[in-house]
């Protein structure tokens, strides 16, 4: 460990700032309202669903300075550290104009009460960025997370198509400043732990994944906070006591992943944004899968191994990467072990993780050639982030087109992401046909008892679960002939 800091420093906006008067519990969007008047960042829903916070957070990623829209509400202060956080009222122009996005939100009406417009123009202004002129498809993916109950979507979408007409992103201040930027934050990577607070005011930010090995070896009942987009909700809704903390968000090691002839592994502190790209190329379904995961501040905050450790049932990852036989790697200060990730959970809120032991990484086998990989997430919202119920199917078949091997994983079923392991042993070594699936269906009732509760019903579960391995099936057979799938009526 190259020493420590008692004070984090990040870049706003333009100016630079230096503070050990953090809390570990303390938002990024309370500071930017009460401690530094910038009232531009509006406060809506406070779990990281309206996008009324939006801002953009740059930071380092092999070198080069990226920028992404994140949720202020559920992001920790201390999360920033290193970083150059941009709020709305950066946009401002030296002559009182106004940016490109603003101008072209007003001369599309894409603001009417306006409560909700600086979390759209930022979350514009970062497609933008990357995207000068980006497709409607691409504005829509952009927007999933900002909700508009005012003028509606499609003068913002007009609007978001008219930007360049009104400057070059070459031009933008983000661009004149990014030499500079990326210096300064280049200047302050220099391995060095932050620790500020005592008792339950503590956290701690490491320096490195070596000191993160050691600091939470020596602090096991620390809250270990990577998105924050699940830790942020135990603050801002259930007021919980999170310290101390330990911070890993910045520690660019986890980030990093790595592809090899059958597998393709990734840093647990990889983002869903990040490992999209990385796995949409090589198993489009699961692209397609994180595409449903929140909208775009909270897929560019959540990462895969937040997804996993925290052991939810309904996680979005666990059960497609059970299907394919994901392993994963856990490690305690030098030492690692790794396991298969579904015996990584043994029951709900329980895993098999030592005190101090951390997940490190997953390796996702690639499918074979030839075989059939498919998930498929239920929500009342295409990107709804409470999950109903989740399947993930995938299968090889022989020559003679019986079932070589068949993995079928379902999430929302049971207390923990499960395989259903009396579904795949009616269809193992048989043909691939609709009898044989009606038969893995009604054994599906022997893998799960699924519960009621405020997302769906236990009948309305098991009668998903049933109607997706069907789909499974028509999709994966290339059956034309109309197929009948049951609903779901409530009497």
């Amino acid at each position: 460990m190259a020493g420590a800091r008692d004070h984090i420093r990040f870049l706003l906006n333009g100016t630079e700032v230096t503070t050990g008067d953090v809390r570990p519990d303390e938002t990024l969007l309370d500071y930017l309202r009460l401690q530094r008047k910038l009232t531009g960042t509006k406060e809506g829903c406070a779990e990281g669903d309206c996008g009324a916070c939006t801002v953009l957070v740059g930071r380092l990623s092999d070198g080069e300075l990226v920028y992404e829209g994140v949720n202020a509400c559920i992001r920790f202060l201390a999360s920033v550290d290193g970083c150059h956080v941009v709020t709305v009222e950066h946009l401002r122009r030296p002559d009182g104009t106004l940016h490109p996005v603003q101008q072209a939100m007003v001369d599309h009406h894409g603001s009417q009460c306006g409560f909700c417009t600086p979390g759209f123009v930022m979350g514009l202004y970062g497609l933008w960025m990357r995207r000068p002129d980006p497709s409607e498809q691409e504005i829509e993916t952009a927007l999933q997370g900002n909700l508009c109950r005012c003028t509606g979507y499609e003068p913002i979408v007009k609007a978001a198509k008219a930007i360049s007409g009104y400057g070059a992103v070459k031009d933008d201040p983000l661009v004149a400043e990014r030499a500079e930027v990326t210096a300064t934050l280049k200047g302050w990577k220099d391995g060095s732990r932050v620790e500020i607070g005592t008792d339950g005011e503590r956290f701690i930010i490491p320096g490195s994944l070596d000191d993160f090995a050691d600091a939470y070896e020596a602090n096991p009942d620390a809250t270990i906070v990577a998105g924050a987009t699940d830790v942020g909700l135990w603050v801002t809704k259930f007021m919980r006591e999170i310290a101390p903390v330990i911070f890993i968000g910045g520690l660019e090691e986890l980030r990093q992943s790595g592809r090899s002839e059958g597998a393709i592994t990734l840093g647990a502190g990889i983002s869903y944004t990040a490992a999209r790209e990385i796995l949409a190329e090589a198993i489009p379904a699961f692209g397609e899968l994180i595409e449903r995961i929140g909208g775009d501040q909270v897929r560019n905050m959540g990462t895969i191994g937040g997804n996993i450790a925290n052991g939810s049932p309904i996680g979005d990852t666990p059960p497609p990467l059970i299907a394919l036989g994901a392993e994963l790697t856990l490690r305690k200060g030098s030492r690692r072990r790794t396991m298969p990730l579904e015996e990584f959970f043994i029951d709900y809120g329980k895993q098999d993780r030592q005190p101090g032991e951390f997940v490190e990484s997953v390796t996702v086998p690639l499918p074979a050639k030839g075989a059939h990989f498919a998930a498929h997430k239920i929500t009342k919202r295409r990107d709804e982030d409470i999950t109903a119920a989740l399947g993930a199917f995938h299968v090889e078949l022989a020559g003679d087109g019986t079932v070589a091997s068949v993995r079928i994983a379902y999430g929302g079923m049971a207390a923990t992401p499960k395989r259903a392991r009396s579904a795949e042993a009616v269809l193992v070594g048989r043909p691939w046909s609709a009898d044989n699936i009606e038969a893995a269906m009604d054994a599906l009732s022997s893998d799960f008892t699924p519960i009621s509760d405020m997302r769906a019903s236990a009948d309305y579960r098991m009668l998903v679960a049933r109607n997706l391995l069907k789909r499974f099936f028509i999709e994966s057979s290339g059956t034309k002939k109309p197929v009948t799938v049951k609903r779901y009526e409530v009497a």
